[in-house]
């Protein structure tokens, strides 16, 4: 139950990132949710596997700071890497050369 409820908080913080973080039209509404809610799930998974208690307070921090991360490295890598994309297929689309 507790993976449930981590997974939706996770979930909640990419979209907290999603409206803080600039250049939001690059990407979709819900990348960001689905990004941070895996991490959160893969991170929280692989803890308890290790022996973690998920009662503890540290695999709430682990899983929720990964959930963060993940957005942030989402949001910030994507926009770019779609600028330039978009750029170039601009340029190829309109006889340039690429």
């Amino acid at each position: 139950m507790e993976l449930l409820f981590v997974t939706v908080i996770g979930a909640g913080i990419g979209a907290l990132f999603r409206y803080l973080l600039p250049r939001r039209g690059t990407y979709g509404l819900l990348l960001l949710p689905a990004v941070s809610a895996a991490a959160t799930a893969i991170v929280w998974v692989a803890l308890v596997w290790l022996g973690w208690k998920f009662d503890g307070t540290w695999i709430w921090v682990a899983s929720l700071g990964a959930a963060a991360l993940a957005a942030l490295v989402t949001a910030v890598l994507l926009p770019r890497r779609r600028v330039a994309d978009d750029a170039r297929r601009l340029t190829q689309l309109s006889g340039g050369k690429a």
